[in-house]
């Protein structure tokens, strides 16, 4: 019997149905979900993942598109007592193959247009689409498990809900395993940090399989019973129209989608005085792009949301009265979580000093899935290793450098390629860029700047590049070299693929 001072993150959603039971939860296209109708979806949910025999602690994938069968196949794996493992819908081949296989899944849910990617050994349910798919089914199951079930669901607080597999930026991917404990801690620090109220719109348009979307803000949202509208992906005109139509007050997205945003032909003269909370996050917001929208937008409020997969995924936030003057902070630490930066040695660095960032906090994974010594590495001498470089100062606010992986050892000096990506960013002609090292027999690795040319503008060169660079940095930061593209390599949560940068460029 589950105990009664547990929480579950499928828990999260059934006390707002008690307490908002008409009140809409979800939007998705043509179809309007209340809370009752929404908790009664997952229940049935449940019942049919129990029905194909799936047992506590199986695993199950989810492949799809955003949808409101998306969101409801994960709250009914959570019900179910399963152990949900996001995928990537872009990924096909081996790396898709790669997450079935290291993940163990026994079912994949997945939408019909996508299965066909599947490896054959996978054994797959529809999301949507047919009638037999998850979604159908809900109207013929039972809503509460059968008593006579030998083995019914019996969720705890303590054991796993999801796998949430790294970007793999810099290697395989690795599921951390989060249980429903460390999630429901992580919704609370969400809500408190960045001010989720009741009474908000918020629109979820980046990916569900993400951490960010459906951890940092959907379900948290739907533990305060607000209004949710889901959309398929990020679109910057269907974003400005429910914004216009005052459907829409609150948006997160990462800086791509917000500088698609400001460049769209009805950013500059559509009324959007309804939206009132900008949230940013996934990758370094550039400075002066985050000047841009202000000045834009001067009445919105801005929140930077800073962490990973392996805690939730929200670590720190700074708030929209603590930019001034920090503009390049990701803030302080939210509610349950604790860090400090330190050194190789993990002695804690002095304050000013750069460091690499470690945590300790009840969000944070048990572990990687199925790999001992990535996990001893990562949790060491009491704290969870974060691989990101950072600087906290006096009053307590962290700013991250770089990745410890992507700082740049140029002719024996570090250098942090965010410092140099954001004085290009100052260049009108950049539209985006990546500072990356490339082996070099003088300089050791030589900063090289990847860049992406606004469209509308003149044509910029490398060498006014260089130059524009060395006007904002000490000559040794600036790039040896600026090498032009169509656009650069992203994961799916708006991350820059570096190492797939250094490849490209290595032996060019």
């Amino acid at each position: 019997m589950t105990d009664v001072r547990s929480s579950t993150v499928d828990g999260i959603l059934r006390r707002s149905a008690r307490r908002v039971p008409h009140r809409t939860a979800v939007r998705y296209g043509d179809r309007t979900w209340t809370y009752r109708e929404l908790d009664e979806a997952v229940s049935a949910a449940a019942a049919v993942l129990r029905g194909t025999g799936l047992r506590p602690g199986d695993r199950v994938g989810s492949y799809g598109h955003n949808s409101d069968a998306y969101l409801i196949g994960f709250l009914g794996c959570a019900r179910a007592g399963l152990v949900h493992v996001p995928m990537n819908h872009h990924l096909t081949g081996d790396e898709l193959r790669y997450l079935v296989e290291q993940s163990g899944s026994s079912l994949v849910l997945a939408d019909p247009q996508l299965a066909g990617r599947l490896p054959d050994s996978a054994r797959v349910l529809p999301l949507r689409g047919t009638d037999d798919a998850l979604l159908a089914r809900l109207r013929t199951a039972p809503a509460d498990p059968d008593p006579a079930d030998p083995d019914p669901a019996d969720p705890d607080a303590g054991g796993l809900v999801q796998l949430l597999y790294t970007s793999g930026t810099t290697a395989l991917p690795k599921g951390a395993m989060m249980t429903h404990r460390a999630l429901v801690h992580e919704y609370v620090s969400a809500i408190t940090a960045l001010d989720l109220k009741e009474s908000d719109r918020p629109v979820h348009s980046l990916p569900l399989y993400h951490s960010a979307q459906m951890h940092v803000f959907l379900l948290p949202y739907l533990a305060v019973g607000a209004e949710n509208t889901i959309l398929d992906a990020p679109d910057p005109g269907r974003i400005l129209d429910l914004v216009a139509a005052g459907r829409a007050d609150s948006l997160f997205a990462p800086p791509t989608v917000w500088i698609g945003l400001s460049q769209h032909p009805g950013f500059a003269d559509r009324d959007l005085s309804a939206l009132r909370k900008a949230y940013y996050g996934a990758s370094i917001m550039p400075v002066p792009v985050l000047e841009r929208l202000r000045a834009r937008l001067p009445g919105l409020a801005f929140y930077n949301c800073f962490g990973q997969s392996e805690i939730g995924p929200l670590a720190t936030v700074l708030g929209p009265d603590e930019h001034e003057g920090r503009m390049d902070s990701c803030g302080r630490p939210v509610l349950f979580v604790e860090a400090r930066v330190v050194d190789e040695s993990g002695r804690e660095v002095p304050d000013g000093t750069p460091g690499e960032v470690v945590y300790r906090s009840p969000q944070l994974c048990t572990g990687y899935w199925d790999k001992p010594e990535e996990t001893a590495e990562a949790f060491r001498d009491g704290w969870f290793h974060s691989g990101d470089l950072a600087v906290r100062d006096a009053e307590g606010y962290f700013t991250v450098v770089d990745r410890v992986k992507d700082v740049i050892n140029s002719g024996g000096v570090l250098v942090a390629s965010r410092q140099v990506e954001d004085a290009l960013y100052a260049h009108p002609q950049v539209a985006e860029v990546a500072v990356i090292g490339l082996p070099d027999e003088r300089w050791i690795e030589a900063v090289t700047a990847v860049v992406v040319r606004r469209p509308d503008g003149d044509v910029v060169g490398e060498q006014e590049l260089i130059e524009a660079a060395r006007a904002r940095l000490a000559p040794f930061k600036a790039p040896k070299r600026v090498v032009f593209v169509d656009a650069l390599p992203r994961n799916a949560s708006g991350k820059v693929l570096k190492r797939e940068l250094r490849e490209r460029f290595a032996a060019s």
